[in-house]
C-alpha cells in the first residue's frame, strides 16, 4: 500500500512539473504580441526605402485610414503615395485621413479598437494627458521609432522619442502695444486690471495641461524667479494669493518647494482669463488697433494670416518674449504624437508613413513650412527667422521665429508637455482647477 502511494506521489509530482515546465515554455495568450508589435520589431530596424517597399507589398490596391488632430494629414498622405508610385508606377493604394472634432478621437479610437473590425491604421494625436493614460497605458496605441530618425543628428529621443513625437507647436504671449500698458514679466498677464484672451481650458485640454507643467520643479522655480524680479508693490499683490493656495499644494500631492507661486500663478490665471473659442479670433482681436493694452496666450503661428490694413496690422502686437528685458515663462509647447493603433490593419504602410513624416523634408512639409511648429527632426525644419521681411527689408518684427532652440531655452522659456507628469498630476488638479473656474462662472 505504501509503494503505491509513494508511486502515486511521484507520478503527481512528475505531472506538476510538466504543467509548470510547459507553462514557462511557452508565452499565455494574453501576452503574445500584436502583429502591430511584431512588425513594429522588424519595422524599427529597417531604412526609409525598405519600409516603402514593404509598405507597397502590404497595401497595394488597400486603403489605409489614418485619424489625427490635424487636417495636414491629409496633405503629407499625397505625398507619401506619391513616393510609394516612385518605386512603383502600378502601385494603387491610397490614405484616408480624418479630423474628427470636439476631442472625440480618443472615444472614436477605443471603439475601432474594441469593435470586432478594425478601421485604423495610425493616428496623429495631441493632449498628452489623455494620450498617457488612455492609450499608452492601456497599450492601445503602439509607439514606433523610425531607424534613420533615431539615428539622424541633433534628434533626442529621451526627449522625444516616448511617445514619437512629429511636432511641437508653441502657444506665445503676446500683446497689443498700443498705449502705455506692458508685460515685461509673465506676473503682469495675472496682475491687477489684465484679462488675457485664451481658449477655455475645457474646449482644448493642451491648456489644462499647460496648467498641470507649472507645477513642475522646473517651471515653479522659473514662476518664483519671475516673482522675486517683481518690484514691492506688485509682490504684495501677488503675496496674499501666494499664502492662501500654500496648504493646498499639500493636498494636492504636490511638495516641491515653489510649488505656492505655481498654484497661485494658476489660479489668477483661470480667474481672470477671458475665454475665447478659438486662437484665430483671439488673434484677429489682438492685431486691431482698438485693442490698444490687451494680451492674449495663443498659437503663435496664427500670425501668418493677419491681413494687413489701415487698422490691422501684426505690428500692431510685441511677442513678449521677444523683449531683452522680459521675465519668466514666454508660453507653452504642447506636441503631436505619432502612433500606430494595435489593432491596425496595415501596420507596415502605418510605419512607412510615420517614417516618411519624420524623416524627411517632404513629409513634414505640410506643418514645417509655417513658423511655430518644429520637427523633433531638427534636420527637416525650415527656417522661419526672416518670415517677417518682405523685399529684404524687416518689415514685421513679430513673425521672426526665434526656433525651437530658442524658445526651450531659458530666454523664450517654454512650459513643455510631458505627458508623464501630467497623467500623474492631473487627477487632483484638475479638479482643483475646476473648482476655480466654477466658482469663476457663479461670480460672473
Amino acid at each position: 500500500m505504501k509503494k503505491k502511494l509513494v508511486s502515486l506521489l511521484l507520478v503527481l509530482t512528475m505531472s506538476s512539473a510538466l504543467l509548470v515546465g510547459c507553462g514557462t515554455a511557452k508565452t499565455s495568450k494574453s501576452e503574445e504580441k500584436s502583429e502591430a508589435e511584431k512588425v513594429i520589431e522588424q519595422a524599427e530596424k529597417l531604412t526609409l526605402q525598405e519600409l516603402y517597399k514593404k509598405a507597397i507589398e502590404e497595401s497595394n490596391g488597400k486603403t489605409m485610414y489614418g485619424i489625427g488632430n490635424s487636417s495636414r494629414g491629409a496633405t503629407a498622405a499625397t505625398g507619401f503615395i506619391e513616393e510609394l508610385k516612385k518605386i512603383d508606377s502600378s502601385y494603387n493604394g491610397t490614405i484616408e485621413w480624418s479630423q474628427p472634432k470636439n476631442n472625440s478621437i480618443f472615444t472614436l479610437l477605443n471603439a475601432d479598437i474594441t469593435s470586432s473590425s478594425h478601421t485604423y491604421s495610425m493616428t496623429l494625436i495631441q493632449d498628452g494627458n489623455q494620450i498617457q493614460s488612455k492609450m499608452l497605458d492601456t497599450k492601445n496605441v503602439l509607439n514606433f521609432i523610425p531607424k534613420e530618425w533615431k539615428d539622424a543628428t541633433g534628434v533626442n529621443e529621451e526627449e522625444n522619442g516616448h511617445p514619437l513625437t512629429l511636432q511641437t507647436l508653441n502657444k506665445v504671449f503676446m500683446f497689443n502695444h498700443l498705449g502705455d500698458k506692458t508685460y515685461t514679466n509673465c506676473w503682469d498677464f495675472v496682475y491687477e486690471g489684465s484679462s488675457p484672451l485664451f481658449m477655455g481650458v475645457d474646449s482644448e485640454p493642451v491648456g489644462k495641461n499647460f496648467l498641470y507643467m507649472l507645477t513642475n520643479d522646473k517651471y515653479a522655480t522659473s514662476l518664483k524667479k519671475a516673482f522675486d524680479a517683481l518690484d514691492s508693490t506688485k509682490q504684495a499683490y501677488f503675496q496674499t494669493t501666494i499664502d492662501k493656495v500654500e496648504k493646498d499644494g499639500e493636498s494636492l500631492g504636490l511638495t516641491g518647494e515653489n510649488t505656492k507661486y505655481a498654484l497661485a500663478w494658476i489660479k489668477l490665471w483661470c480667474e481672470k482669463y477671458n475665454e475665447q473659442t478659438d486662437d484665430g479670433p483671439i488673434c484677429n482681436s489682438l492685431v486691431t488697433s482698438s485693442a490698444a493694452g490687451e494680451s492674449g496666450l495663443l498659437v503663435y503661428s496664427k500670425l501668418r494670416s493677419v491681413e494687413e490694413s489701415e487698422s490691422v496690422s501684426v505690428n500692431n502686437v510685441t511677442i513678449a518674449a521677444y523683449q531683452d528685458d522680459y521675465v519668466g515663462i514666454g508660453g507653452f509647447a504642447y506636441k503631436h504624437y505619432l502612433q500606430l493603433v494595435k489593432t491596425a490593419p496595415l501596420p507596415w504602410t502605418a510605419c512607412a508613413f510615420i517614417a516618411y513624416m519624420v524623416t524627411t523634408e517632404d513629409g513634414f512639409y505640410a506643418w514645417g513650412k509655417d513658423m511655430g511648429g518644429y520637427s523633433a527632426n531638427p534636420n527637416i525644419n525650415q527656417d522661419h527667422s526672416k518670415d517677417g521681411f518682405v523685399e529684404g527689408v524687416d518689415t514685421f518684427p513679430a513673425k521672426n521665429d526665434r526656433g525651437y532652440a530658442w524658445w526651450v531655452s531659458e530666454e523664450g522659456a517654454l512650459v513643455v508637455e510631458d505627458p508623464k507628469y501630467c497623467s500623474e498630476v492631473s487627477f487632483n488638479m484638475s479638479d482643483w482647477i475646476d473648482v476655480i473656474l466654477g466658482n469663476k462662472a457663479k461670480a460672473e
